[in-house]
């Protein structure tokens, strides 16, 4: 005898579960899919595990740095903001907080505090989950969602959620599933492209300056038609580039233009915004006070010693040189340096060090008011698996919750 559901939900994440659990709560027979052998895997390794699942910005702040696309969660953040979130999760049993005023945890710091508490709701709302279950097919008659099929078994309901997530973290099963499924249904993606990772560069300088976070770095591409493209945060250098907050979220306009361009020149400013006036003005202040000190250890009021010393050897300047004894044009350069040091990315480890995924089912194609599809009646989407990525801190998991919980309603 065939088995029916009246929702069946493709891959165990935060938006899975979610869209899962609000239509269970409906009472809707729910039937949640899940390829490897436990849910959650990547939720439980966000935030380094401490579980940063969203943030206390107001819901026009929350899109706008999503860039063009953000728009599109404007009835799913209405629905299902920070706020309704954090009350969802207090219901099944999970305190949260803002230490710092804006990012919001789990007050035990622990993503598996989340997941138990997930677990026991779906365990509550008699959601059947099966593990081990890879979907090969979602099936279809005349424009209608009819069930999916796995390599063992065929599941049958009017509606499937696709909730897969991309290709970041491979090693957490992400293998861009949804993308498959959805083109074979007759939707479209977009380009893929990994994100939220750190970057190459050409320089090995790098190398030699690993020790410190350099705090508030201003960093632009350099390119003529990008150049609009900036950001602000902490950065650290690595054995062979950039990592950092700054970078993760940078990571995301950067990669496009690195398979564009091959290469992609950055400029950072690493003196927390000073220009070449207020550093020479700085730099001459030290002078008057110790002349007789290294120029290295005046440039190191800026910046920590290891890069003072490398910015002095990229400007041609001895740093154990006393200031006097260096010529003019020498320390223009320097203070060129400190006001903008130059970085050409030139890589980064592709999807295995990829916590996000930039690109996906094409939101045109969508309805941002259900998550339905505008091509299928009964397929559903949510989470990463659309074309809409945010920066660090606790974006993309909130727009997973929220576009889940839309979908879970399953609204015609």
């Amino acid at each position: 005898m065939k088995k029916r559901y009246d929702l069946i939900v493709i891959g165990s994440g935060a938006a899975g579960i979610m869209a899962a659990i609000i239509a269970a709560r409906k009472g809707k027979s729910v039937l949640l899919l899940e390829k490897l052998s436990k849910i959650a895997s990547k939720l439980k390794a966000t935030g380094g595990g401490r579980c940063n699942l969203t943030n206390t910005l107001s819901n026009e702040e929350f899109m706008a740095r999503f860039g063009k696309d953000g728009r599109f969660m404007q009835d799913a953040l209405g629905a299902f903001d920070h706020k309704a979130l954090r009350d969802f999760f207090l219901g099944i049993g999970v305190e949260t907080h803002a230490p710092d005023g804006y990012r919001i945890f789990p007050t035990s710091h622990s993503s598996s505090t989340i997941i138990a508490a997930l677990q026991e709701e779906m365990h509550r709302v008699n959601i059947e989950l099966l593990c081990s279950q890879k979907v090969e097919e979602i099936l279809m008659e005349n424009g209608h969602i009819t069930g999916v099929k796995t390599a063992s078994e065929i599941f049958y309901a009017p509606n499937v959620i696709v909730a897969t997530g991309g290709l970041g973290y491979p090693i957490l099963g992400a293998e861009g599933d949804g993308y498959t499924l959805a083109q074979k249904l007759g939707h479209s993606t977009t380009e893929i492209h990994p994100a939220m990772m750190p970057l190459k560069t050409k320089e090995t300088w790098v190398k030699n300056c690993r020790a410190d976070t350099i705090a508030k770095v201003q960093l632009r591409v350099d390119l003529p038609k990008a150049k609009k493209l900036r950001a602000v945060g902490d950065l650290i250098f690595t054995n062979n580039g950039i990592r950092g907050p700054v970078v993760l979220d940078f990571a995301r306009e950067i990669t496009p233009l690195l398979k564009k361009h091959g290469e992609v020149p950055l400029l950072l400013n690493l003196t927390k915004g000073l220009n070449e006036e207020q550093i020479s003005q700085h730099l001459k202040e030290k002078v008057l006070l110790n002349p007789h000190a290294k120029i290295g250890e005046h440039v190191s009021t800026l910046l920590p010693f290891a890069i003072s010393q490398e910015l002095c050897l990229l400007a041609g300047i001895n740093p154990e040189e006393v200031h006097n004894k260096i010529s003019g044009a020498a320390r223009a350069k320097l203070v060129q340096l400190l006001a903008w040091t130059p970085l050409s990315v030139v890589g980064h480890e592709g999807f295995k060090m990829a916590m996000i995924t930039r690109g996906g089912i094409q939101l045109k194609e969508i309805d941002p008011k259900t998550m339905q599809s505008k091509i299928v009646s009964g397929l559903y989407f949510c989470g990463e698996v659309m074309n809409l990525d945010g920066p660090c801190g606790g974006y993309n998991l909130q727009w997973s919750f929220s576009s889940g919980a839309l979908a879970g309603e399953l609204n015609k």
